[in-house]
């Protein structure tokens, strides 16, 4: 269990002074709490860290007060002049001085009585504020502090700036993390001592402090040595904690699998065009692990069109070559068909018994696919999240294939992973948004991952052009002569950021303007639309009955029609670079030669211009998924928010990829030695896993 000295850091943060039951709702809602916590605890107020800072330093006599400029002053109360009666706008004043001059203090909408009671006439207080000259009169508006001399220590001189949200102050954050910090117990060291002075860092302890109550304006900048070390920190526990879970899953007992090839023979005798050279090192890769006594969990990473479902169903035959069941899993219900549309063909020339199992499947129809997966009729089963529920039972799962991982969690990887019985189905993973290297070590790290770098031969490069929106009547001219020698386009609407319309009435108005300058061979859909309607549009899309289909990102993975070979992206400046690689990729599919065009609202933002001039430059997904984490850095890189890869509480700052490639080879070093942290140092780096929340490692150590 975690050490009982640090469950204060995991009590309520209502344990702390001044945080009630509607301050609590608000930290909710201004701290990044982990995924599962539903309340914000003491150690969230302490991850909960300072964008800047307010200098309260300058201490003037009132003379020498700049107007304009922040000062705290040491004043006596002179005289309070309340407003007159019935003059509701007028404010309350109270008149302090020094021996150099004097300030009215002014507060408008004011309670009286509170007021004297902070500012007692013929006492000395210190207020802190910004001063401003009002005619020849100086004031300070509102004193951001008002405190008697005795409590002197309570004014901040140098004012930690946090994330707010509406009805949360400042104040009661800085009053909360000063708490927070008298919660932290004494702490073994867990980084080396020669590591630490070669970089000049503080103690954990010292590096906090410094944040939330900073000696110096630098302190709270993300690249000053107590944010580096913390940042270092979250980065070692993370790579630690990847590095234990990814030993306890080769550890444990798992089930060889070797297959005869005799179907895998068949599948490549059906296949219009010879494996790429990085397809067949992935098999390779995938059969020694498949074949070994432990469990397998590799990523196939692989850009659009790098043939990524040939893989999955070559790897697949290799259970059934060895009498036992294979599943492929898909996030939605679009993308299971579609893996059935391109297997199914290649399953029945080798003698394949296929099954889809979604949502969609109800009654008598789900009863049999189930009875059969679980007398062994079915060889492969292709279907949505609805592969893990309860009454789904295989007689023998050996290979389970997820796609797109990063839209499943780790538990629901488990759990397919369970249904393989005692030694546990092999898994690949798959995912069709290449992974820049640094991201692969830090959220991937417990896979052993496969590349697929080259695209199957006949594949044709794709003209990308970015186009001002002004020209948008040219480019429907164009369309129209494509169109009449036999094209088919996609034309996606954006995703739209104001609240003035949504992006499925620009879809509608853009289907509108088609329509008129086209005619009907123009289709619409979006996320709205019923399964059934979804289904038709696409099917008369891909029957060539629709020559233009209007749609949101609904077609961003899994949609497949050869012959659309131009691709419409309209305001792609609000688009991120993976999803435009992604949208892309649904067109340069068939013999055609094909076209991107990316139309933008000028004048272009900086980060907009560079990632529509990366678009036009180069097709390679990884170069693209690159400058992804380039441009918008290592904690939101590839939707991370959105998809559930794990946000960085204080990792995000400059030099991330230097602390990141020194930190995996810092655990690897560890866990060759100290494989159960059992040395001083192991046993202090226990504590850092716990204080960043890396349970799930933390846990195999119960034992211990």
């Amino acid at each position: 269990m975690r050490p009982s000295e640090l469950q204060p850091l995991f009590a309520s943060a209502q344990s702390l002074t001044g945080i009630g039951p509607r301050i609590a709702l608000l930290l909710k809602k201004a701290l990044v709490l982990p995924p599962g916590i539903v309340e914000a605890r003491v150690l969230d107020v302490l991850w909960h860290l300072p964008t800047g800072v307010i200098d309260r330093r300058a201490e003037p006599h009132v003379a020498d007060a700049v107007a304009g400029a922040i000062v705290t002053l040491k004043v006596r109360v002179l005289k309070h002049k309340a407003p007159p009666r019935g003059n509701a706008k007028a404010p309350y004043k109270v008149t302090v001085e020094d021996d150099t001059g004097r300030l009215d203090l002014v507060f408008f909408h004011a309670e009286r009585k509170f007021i004297e009671r902070q500012l007692p006439e013929g006492e000395t207080r210190y207020v802190s504020g910004r001063v401003e000259r009002y005619g020849d009169v100086l004031q300070m508006a509102h004193p951001d502090y008002i405190v008697a001399e005795d409590a002197r220590s309570d004014l901040p001189l140098l004012e930690p700036v946090y994330p707010l949200t509406a009805g949360l102050s400042g104040k009661v954050l800085v009053k909360a993390a000063r708490q927070a910090l008298e919660r932290i117990p004494p702490l073994p060291e867990w980084q080396r001592p020669d590591w630490l002075a070669e970089r000049g860092w503080p103690t954990f302890s010292e590096a906090i402090q410094r944040l939330h109550s900073p000696t110096d304006a630098s302190d709270v900048s993300a690249a000053s040595k107590p944010w580096q070390r913390l940042a270092y920190d979250e980065l070692l526990s993370g790579q630690l904690a990847l590095g234990l879970v990814r030993r306890r899953v080769k550890a444990q007992r798992g089930r060889a699998v070797a297959g005869d090839g005799r179907i895998r023979a068949k599948i490549l005798a059906a296949l219009p065009f010879a494996l790429t050279g990085s397809q067949q090192t992935a098999l390779r890769e995938i059969e020694a692990d498949i074949a070994a006594p432990f469990r397998m969990l590799r990523l196939l990473q692989g850009d659009v069109g790098s043939g990524k479902t040939v893989v999955a169903l070559m790897s697949m035959a290799i259970a059934v070559e060895a009498g036992a069941q294979a599943c492929l899993m898909a996030p939605t219900e679009v993308l299971a068909r579609q893996h059935l549309d391109t297997i199914q063909p290649l399953a029945d020339a080798a003698g394949l018994t296929v099954a889809v199992l979604t949502g969609r499947e109800k009654g008598r129809a789900r009863r049999e696919t189930l009875e059969r997966l679980a007398d062994g009729a079915i060889d492969i089963v292709i279907g949505t999240h609805a592969l893990f529920q309860e009454d789904v039972t295989f007689r023998d799962l050996a290979f389970a294939v997820i796609d797109e991982q990063h839209r499943f969690g780790v538990h629901q990887r488990l759990a397919l992973q369970a249904k393989g019985g005692d030694g546990g189905a092999n898994v690949l993973v798959m995912t069709a948004t290449p992974i820049p290297r640094t991201l692969l070590m830090t959220h991937y790290g417990d896979l052993d991952a496969s590349r697929l770098t080259e695209k199957p031969a006949g594949r044709k490069p794709i003209v990308t052009r970015a186009v001002p929106l002004d020209a948008i009547e040219r480019v429907i001219e164009r369309i129209k002569v494509q169109l009449a020698e036999g094209a088919q386009v996609y034309w996606v609407c954006p995703l739209i950021e104001s609240s003035e319309k949504s992006d499925l009435a620009a879809a509608e108005e853009r289907h509108a303007h088609l329509v008129q300058h086209l005619g009907d061979c123009v289709g619409l859909l979006h996320g709205a639309m019923a399964a059934d309607a979804k289904d038709e549009t696409m099917a008369a899309f891909s029957a060539n009955r629709l020559k233009v289909l209007v749609a949101t990102t609904v077609i961003e993975v899994g949609v497949n029609v050869p012959n659309a070979n131009i691709m419409v992206i309209e305001h792609a400046e609000r688009f991120g670079l993976a999803q435009l690689h992604q949208l892309r990729g649904r067109v340069g599919r068939g013999a055609r030669e094909s076209f991107c065009l990316l139309l933008y609202k000028a004048p272009l933002g900086q980060i907009a211009e560079q990632r529509l001039d990366m678009m036009c430059a180069t097709e390679d997904g990884f170069l693209i998924a690159e400058k992804d984490l380039e441009l918008r850095g290592g904690g939101e890189v590839l939707g991370a928010r959105q998809s559930g890869l794990p946000e960085f509480r204080v990792a995000n700052v400059p030099g991330f990829e230097t602390l990141l490639a020194v930190a995996r080879d810092d655990a690897q070093l560890i866990l060759d030695t100290d494989p159960q942290l059992e040395s001083e140092r192991g046993h202090a780096l226990r504590t850092l896993l716990y204080l960043f929340e890396a349970d799930e490692a933390a846990r195999l150590f119960r034992a211990a």
